[in-house]
């Protein structure tokens, strides 16, 4: 029985991804297409990849992160270290995610006062502003 096949075009499509995202991937050594001449086919196992390449991403953990958790699932361990590792650096990537919301909090809060401190400013200097 044959293995279903994805061209780099389905690929970028299904995921929203350009080509050179996917061969960048490819080079990293976190996609392993089958090479057909200058044509790349993606398997199922490529897909799983990509999907956990970009949710990695989009919590914020670098590519060299990704790469090393991804190869931690053919250890034979039911991936129970890729698991353990990976619910490791997801708490460490958590509270620093936590940490800069309450950064950007305290800083938009420190905006928000500047700017009611000019906007009495200016309106006591008889400036009227766009936004009023």
């Amino acid at each position: 029985m044959s293995e279903t096949l994805y061209t780099i075009g389905e690929m970028c499509q299904e995921f929203s991804v350009t080509p050179r995202t996917l061969r960048f991937y490819e080079a990293k050594e976190l996609l392993f297409p089958i090479r057909e001449g200058q044509k790349r086919l993606f398997t199922k196992r490529d897909r799983a990849r990509l999907k956990l390449i970009l949710r990695g991403k989009r919590f914020g953990f670098s590519l060299e992160e990704i790469r090393q958790l991804l190869n931690l699932y053919d250890l034979g361990d039911q991936q129970i270290t890729q698991m353990a590792r990976t619910y490791e650096l997801g708490q460490e990537r958590l509270q620093a995610m936590i940490d800069q919301r309450e950064e950007l909090t305290a800083a938009i809060n420190d905006l928000k006062e500047q700017l009611a401190w000019g906007e009495d400013f200016l309106a006591s200097k008889g400036v009227k502003l766009a936004a009023e």
